[in-house]
């Protein structure tokens, strides 16, 4: 059976994604074709539409691409439905407090770790041809739960945010967390750095947003574990140098 995204993450490989926004089909099967180790659905940001959804993470699941789903914030039912299409993984907004953190880990989890409402006879379960117990112990082992710090106050509360049992990482958002920080506040990059440094004291999964390959390449060989690029950004920046040619 092939590897979890959370396993070869924890494994130490270094993988590499994409974030898009519904609808995109095409763009997930292109970046599945293109050789990208999972898929970032911003459900956050972007459209929310279940069934929609359910037709990408069935799209990416096509090429054996897994799905991570950025949902909205302090979602539980949200999180629910998610897994239960087959999704791999969770991202969570605005994680500012430990309560946060561990409200995420309950929503995204089977007990006895969380509550999660179970059933097998979802896309997930493969409409109920999964024994339940094996069900129950392969999401277990290996939904991958991720959540955002994005604001001083979660940056201060870094330490215990990460330190949440079967939280397996954090992204931070440095756009939110740009826009909430104040002058009294640290700057930017050193509010980034101190959080990068507790996930790396804590052995902490760490993924970071980029915008280009270059950026990528930096982030990996800053600690990140998990890069997914901004397709949006990535796109733009695209189409604009394709629309100013050499006249």
């Amino acid at each position: 059976m092939t590897a979890s995204l959370r396993e070869r993450a924890l494994d130490g490989e270094r993988l590499v994604g994409v974030l898009v926004r519904m609808p995109a089909e095409e763009l997930v099967e292109m970046s599945a074709i293109a050789g990208m180790d999972f898929v970032l659905i911003d459900c956050e940001h972007g459209p929310a539409d279940l069934i929609a959804l359910r037709n990408h993470i069935a799209l990416a699941g096509v090429h054996d691409v897994p799905v991570v789903v950025r949902v909205g914030e302090d979602d539980r039912n949200q999180i629910l439905r998610v897994l239960d299409q087959g999704a791999q993984g969770i991202l969570a907004p605005h994680l500012d407090t430990s309560d946060d953190a561990a409200a995420l880990v309950d929503a995204a989890m089977y007990p006895p770790v969380g509550s999660r409402g179970f059933a097998t006879y979802s896309r997930a379960g493969r409409f109920g041809q999964t024994p339940p117990a094996a069900h129950k112990d392969w999401f277990l082992e290996n939904t991958l739960v991720l959540g955002m710090i994005e604001s001083p106050g979660g940056v201060a509360a870094a330490a215990g945010i990460i330190a949440t049992p079967r939280l397996d990482g954090i992204m931070i958002g440095p756009a939110d967390l740009a826009a909430s920080s104040g002058e009294s506040d640290p700057p930017l990059a050193e509010a980034i750095a101190s959080v990068n440094a507790e996930l790396a004291a804590a052995g902490s999964l760490r993924m970071d947003i980029v915008g280009t390959r270059e950026g990528g390449e930096q982030a990996f060989a800053d600690g990140a574990n998990l890069v997914v690029y901004n397709l949006a950004s990535s796109l733009m920046q695209h189409l604009q140098a394709l629309a100013a040619p050499t006249r």
